[in-house]
């Protein structure tokens, strides 16, 4: 692989995390520029073509969202042989779409929360806790409404009954997308952040909202990235648990793997983020704190272990 002397770093686009991207995209540009590559910041809604950037030896991708997550930017690079960071595109796609990503870890027998999509949502829809109880056949009333692909928090709603469902129809966003009924999991949440394909300290993400929604991730000053208090058995059991997942995935190199547990100590998978925010307050950069890398080390690792 031929030397990498100057690189592009890819943020911004037009998603909901338009603004995460910015703030991502700058702290890995400024790193990047102390590390000594030359070093160029590109929006993506500024980008004409995608050619344009074959000029760099390496694009860092720090676009969040769909234009950056989905896997169709990675597949587009691939095609013109462009060198990135990060998963490959079916990886990518994979974990973007949440049905396709539950199917694939049910399929080896990694849990998830149960769920089911739907097309949209409008006031004609099938009851889904009748729904639920048809397929699982038991009573499951706590549940989460959320876009089948889009990161981020935005637009998931808590439905615990009917009149809940009614409220997010009414305030959803884009409620003609497709949308998936998830089983609310409540206890503890972890992250668990990979860099060079090894798991980085276990994240407990403690909030005072009633999830970890965007208000939690990116505005809230109560939330809390703390090390996770945990003996050296669960450790293991979640760090194996997450690997297991971003392997059977297809994902390399670098992400982020959001575990769930309830209150019987049982795991399950709640998402894989194949480009993880790279913020000040990110998951990603506090767990490499805690394991004695810096910000700017952590970029360079990122930097070394991009691929064709």
């Amino acid at each position: 692989m031929a030397e990498i002397k100057s690189i592009v770093v890819l943020y911004g686009g037009a998603s909901s995390e338009r603004d995460i991207s910015l703030e991502s995209g700058k702290g890995i540009y400024e790193a990047i520029d102390q590390l000594g590559y030359f070093v160029k910041l590109k929006d993506y809604n500024n980008l004409e073509k995608l050619e344009d950037l074959k000029k760099y030896d390496l694009v860092f991708i720090a676009l969040h969202g769909f234009e950056g997550e989905s896997g169709i930017l990675q597949k587009n690079l691939d095609n013109l042989g462009i060198l990135y960071t990060g998963s490959k595109y079916l990886s990518c796609k994979n974990t973007w779409n949440k049905s396709k990503f539950k199917d694939i870890l049910e399929s080896a027998l990694i849990p998830t929360p149960r769920g089911f999509s739907v097309d949209r949502i409008h006031s004609n829809m099938q009851s889904p806790f009748n729904k639920f109880h048809k397929e699982y056949n038991e009573e499951i009333k706590n549940l989460f409404l959320k876009p089948e692909e889009d990161g981020s928090s935005v637009d998931i709603f808590e439905v615990n009954c009917e009149s809940d469902l009614e409220i997010a129809i009414r305030d959803a966003q884009n409620p003609n997308r497709a949308f998936i009924f998830e089983e609310s999991i409540k206890f503890k949440e972890f992250t668990v952040s990979i860099l060079d394909n090894k798991c980085l300290p276990i994240i407990e993400i403690k909030t005072t909202n009633n999830f970890y929604d965007y208000d939690a991730k990116y505005i809230s000053e109560t939330t809390q990235l703390i090390e996770a208090d945990l003996d050296e058995k669960n450790k293991n059991k979640i760090h194996n648990m997450a690997l297991n997942a971003f392997k059977e995935l297809g994902c390399v190199k670098w992400g982020r793997v959001d575990i769930l547990q309830d209150k019987n100590q049982h795991l399950y998978i709640l998402e894989i983020n194949t480009v993880p925010g790279m913020t000040s307050h990110s998951c990603l950069p506090r767990a490499a704190e805690i394991s004695g890398i810096s910000y700017k080390e952590l970029v360079q690792i990122i930097i070394e272990d991009a691929h064709l």
